[in-house]
Parts: structure tokens; C-alpha cells; sequence
């Protein structure tokens, strides 16, 4: 196995007041190392798909990070733990949606277990990725 997934069910706050669950995906594929992908399915026949890096997505379950049109943080409970993770999505026009962080940190783990952290480009041959450029 060389993919990794989760379902969840997510806010896509709307307004401060207004929050729609909506359903998605995090995907992981190892042939693809260095990105993770989050899919929105709604009633409509059309999804929407974002691919961003795994790092990204790991530095925003602790602090706020990204910038231009992905942007995580995490969210904090009383206790000062980290309790969901929020994601700004878009440029012009924004989305925010909230996950339950413990899932996703799971799901990251799991993640790991496929490609380890730092290991992500063993594999590629640079000479070959430089001849191919160059032509």
C-alpha cells in the first residue's frame, strides 16, 4: 500500500456565525512524496481538489504557516492544546474550512510510515532530472 487516506467531515465556516459541514478527503500517495491532497465533495457533480505539501500541513498543526492561497493554524483548546486545525483556502475568494486536528495528526503519522520525513527525494536521480531540462 502506497497511499494513505482519510474521511472527514469538516466546517467550511461561511460567515463567524455560520458554519456548513461539508465532507472531504486527505490523500497521500508515496509516488507523489512531497504533497498531500484535500477533496471536497458536496451534492453537486463537481469536486473541489487542493494539493499542498505534507511539511505545510504537519508545521500547521503547531503554528500558523503558508502563505498566497494556503494558510493553516491551529487552534488551541483551554488547556492549550492543539484542538482543530484551520485552513484558508484561496485568493481572491476565500474559504475557511476547520478539521478535528487528532485525526489529521494520525493521518499524517500514517503518512509517515509510507515516506518518512526528510526522505522524500532519496530516490530521485538528478543527473536524469538535469538531462531532462536540458533538452
Amino acid at each position: 500500500m502506497n497511499e494513505s487516506h482519510l474521511s472527514l467531515v469538516v466546517t467550511h465556516w461561511v460567515t463567524s456565525e455560520l458554519g456548513l459541514a461539508l465532507n472531504c478527503e486527505l490523500s497521500y500517495d508515496a509516488g507523489d512524496p512531497l504533497a498531500v491532497c484535500l477533496v471536497f465533495t458536496g451534492q453537486g457533480p463537481r469536486s473541489v481538489r487542493w494539493v499542498f505539501s505534507r511539511e505545510l500541513l504537519a508545521e500547521g498543526l503547531n503554528a500558523r504557516t503558508g502563505e498566497g492561497d494556503v494558510a493553516l493554524w491551529p487552534v488551541l483548546d483551554e488547556d492549550g492544546e492543539t484542538d482543530c486545525l484551520r485552513i484558508r483556502l484561496g485568493g481572491d475568494r476565500t474559504a475557511l474550512i476547520e478539521l478535528d486536528a487528532a485525526p489529521v495528526a494520525e493521518w499524517l503519522a500514517e503518512t509517515y510510515g509510507l515516506v518518512p520525513p526528510g526522505t522524500e527525494l532519496d530516490g530521485v536521480d538528478w543527473d536524469e532530472l538535469a538531462a531532462q531540462l536540458a533538452e
